[in-house]
């Protein structure tokens, strides 16, 4: 894709991601299952915890957007793109959830998309095997943050449950993916950047 396109098409998904709900491909896991009767703390807790879920969703298409940006390979290029698509389910669904619970998402998410856009650009730039070393580690630390939400969130709250389970499994097909591709191992010092910031997120939009 030429350059101009490969900027006007992000533009536009910029656009899409923070202004327009989100539209899922695929339909929202245990869609058959009643909304739970939960304490107003559960609920709380639980709207507040999707929120984070949120932000981290619309911290991912700004990720991916920034990579495919200054991608060099059209097929690393193809890859990014899939995984992005995916994403915007997850950002359908907990938004979903967000309003069922009764919560609101983030003011916070215009700030983290345009720093997550630029830390995806700034790793295309250094070169595809980063690119995708960088996509595999977000995914791998993202897993684990579901993973703790799952223990988080009300036990009868079986509908945000489910949602974070089919997220965890498709964050680690994309690391998996990533790393079969030739992702690079990333020094730990930049992982352990990754997860500082990751925390500053987390522990603002759980209340913001």
């Amino acid at each position: 894709m030429h350059p101009v396109d490969r900027l006007i098409v992000s533009f536009d998904r910029d656009l899409r991601t923070l202004f327009v709900p989100p539209r899922a491909a695929r339909p929202e896991p245990a869609t058959e299952q009643a909304e739970a009767e939960l304490a107003p703390e559960e609920r709380r807790h639980a709207a507040a915890l999707m929120r984070v879920n949120h932000t981290g969703e619309v911290c991912a298409q700004a990720l991916y957007q920034g990579q495919m940006l200054t991608a060099r390979d059209p097929d690393i290029e193809t890859v990014l793109a899939k995984a992005a698509d995916e994403e915007t389910d997850h950002l359908a669904w907990t938004r979903s959830r967000i309003e069922a619970l009764g919560g609101r998402t983030s003011r916070l998410d215009p700030l983290f998309y345009f720093g997550a856009f630029t830390l995806g650009a700034l790793s295309g730039l250094a070169g595809d095997r980063w690119n995708l070393g960088f996509l595999a580690e977000t995914e791998r630390q993202v897993e684990g943050h579901l993973e703790g939400h799952l223990e988080q969130l009300p036990e009868a709250d079986a509908k945000s449950r489910a949602v974070v389970a089919q997220m965890r499994e498709d964050e680690a097909a994309h690391a998996r993916t990533a790393t079969a591709h030739g992702g690079a191992e990333l020094p730990p010092p930049v992982k352990l950047a990754m997860k500082l910031a990751s925390r500053v997120m987390t522990g603002s939009t759980y209340y913001l």
